[in-house]
């Protein structure tokens, strides 16, 4: 069955520029029917296995634009590399979508996409109809810890804890054994050890239930399957045994209670601790981003005007005084003064700046009042682009990425399919109580073949090599490119400034007729009213 693409076509200008995307179009293998609308600018295209990004290159190789879209999506509800792949598989199969990566350990989708035939409120719900939150670029803030994970990891804390003692602490020590059964009786201590383990499964650890039949009613099953599984298992099993005993073989109506909240809380408390640290790696983002000034000077009517930054348009003159930063990009018009600008290029030493050259937004000025035109804004400023290029090299996926989300998206599956055959097998074979031992070994194959450190690991070690690179001021353009640094023999540095702490300072005074402080006197008199960096 041909399927069929739509998708915009800048560059043409003339009838036989139609004809011509038409043809290669047409040209290419599997291609059944092309129409080129110049009046419109679109292309619709049908076709049986050709690839969107294939025939987007062709057009791109005729000469003209294809045009395209791409969204920065923030995902949460994620746990594991099999739900990050699911929400792949999902945006995957949209049609319009080009490309769908997506990070579980910044919790961000990057999506290529043709916006003649999709929107980003779509590709949203497609996510939200997954079982998972999006948030759109605006709305995300990534690298901040989840308030209401802080909350539920202090709950299960608080409930776990006692549980614990109350269920572990007689093995560890007999009179606190004797102690409850006198005053508790073995009744007694379960109802107790429910009550207790009942808000850490149902409340605290209620993401784990939700996401987990969201992944189970879509036959994808994850991390959370596997908590909601382990833990339900141990929370039903030690209720069906308090309630009725008589229905268990003698000897194995025990209580699991304790399991179930210390599943759901060692899991809690290692969410909480990634997000601080994907918290603390995404610290150098946000340095970046507090470099733009909030406000710029603009020359209105003839008055100075302190616009908000959205408000300045293209071919404004804007003012910069001594000790602001520059508001955007443009081109000085008049004045002269020193600019700081080591956060784009690492060197220390400000530079000279007079009418005609180029001002960098976020850089500093230093010692005169300038005025310029702004040329560029918003996303399309050079510290936006850099800002954009730290956040696709966090959020891009090296080869052994790749390889350990294919693993991850089929280790689910087999995990369970283990635990059901360790079921069986303990419950056919296993000695007395056999249903005990079953029921035990099943839910640990369960509880602990989780894939997270293999779906985490990956995305977790870019995210902080390229964040605190970051911090270093070195920037990578992609993951591969940190991932193929492991095999380099040569490093090449381009100046000196990478290498030193990147100040000058006076090491050694040495005068030829032996007057130090004569020479520093002499210095200081020269350079007394000088703006010159070094002076």
């Amino acid at each position: 069955m041909a399927a069929e693409i739509r998708f915009g076509v800048g560059g043409m200008t003339c009838a036989n520029c139609s004809s011509r995307v038409e043809r290669v179009l047409k040209r290419q293998p599997g291609v059944t029917e092309a129409v080129v609308n110049l009046a419109t600018e679109t292309a619709i295209v049908h076709y049986d296995q050709a690839s969107i990004p294939e025939l987007l290159g062709v057009v791109r190789d005729a000469g003209y634009v294809p045009q395209e879209a791409h969204l920065a999506l923030g995902i949460g509800g994620m746990t594991c590399a099999n739900c990050s792949a699911r929400v792949e598989r999902v945006l995957g199969r949209l049609p319009g979508v080009i490309e769908a990566t997506v990070n579980l350990a910044t919790e961000q989708a990057q999506v290529r996409y043709l916006p003649a035939m999709l929107t980003p409120d779509a590709i949203a719900a497609a996510v939200r109809g997954a079982g998972y939150e999006p948030r759109l670029e605006a709305e995300a803030a990534p690298g901040i810890p989840d308030d209401s994970l802080g909350r539920d990891l202090r709950l299960g804390l608080a409930f776990t804890l006692p549980l614990l003692i109350l269920a572990m602490g007689p093995m560890l020590w007999m009179p606190l054994g004797h102690w409850l059964d006198a005053r508790l009786g073995w009744r007694g201590q379960g109802l107790l050890q429910m009550l207790l383990a009942a808000p850490v499964l149902f409340w605290a650890g209620r993401r784990f239930l939700r996401h987990g039949w969201a992944e189970l009613r879509s036959l994808s099953p994850g991390m959370s399957s596997l908590v909601m599984l382990g833990g339900g298992a141990a929370f039903g099993y030690s209720t069906l045994a308090l309630l009725a005993p008589g229905s268990f073989p003698p000897g194995t109506a025990h209580f699991y209670f304790e399991a179930t909240a210390v599943i759901v809380t060692l899991i809690l408390l290692g969410k909480w601790l990634e997000g601080r640290a994907k918290g603390r790696t995404s610290a150098a983002i946000r340095r970046l981003v507090a470099l733009r000034p909030l406000t710029a000077r603009v020359i209105r009517a003839g008055l100075e005007q302190d616009l908000p930054l959205e408000a300045v348009s293209l071919g404004d003159r804007v003012i910069v005084r001594p000790g602001e930063r520059v508001a955007t990009d443009g081109e000085v018009e008049s004045g002269e003064s020193w600019v700081d600008e080591s956060m784009l290029t690492g060197e220390p030493l400000p530079v000279a700046r007079k009418p005609g050259d180029r001002l960098v937004g976020g850089t500093l000025n230093q010692t005169g009042v300038l005025q310029f035109r702004a040329t560029s804004l918003g996303a399309d400023t050079v510290l936006a682009q850099i800002i954009r290029m730290v956040e696709e090299a966090q959020g891009s996926k090296p080869p052994i990425q790749a390889l350990a989300d294919r693993i991850a998206a089929v280790f689910v599956p087999l995990v369970m399919a283990a635990a059901l055959l360790t079921f069986i097998a303990w419950l056919a074979f296993g000695p007395e109580p056999a249903l005990h031992y079953a029921f035990v070994t099943a839910v640990s194959v369960l509880v602990v073949a989780c894939p997270c450190a293999m779906g985490l690991a990956t995305p977790t070690a870019i995210l902080v090599g390229t964040g605190r690179a970051a911090e270093l001021g070195l920037l990578f353009r992609s993951g591969p490119a940190l991932e193929r640094l492991a095999g380099i023999d040569t490093l090449v540095f381009d100046k000196t400034g990478t290498l030193t702490r990147g100040r000058p300072e006076v090491t050694e005074i040495i005068a030829l007729d032996g007057d130090r402080e004569g020479l520093l006197g002499l210095a200081a008199a020269l350079e007394r009213h000088s703006q010159h960096p070094l002076a």
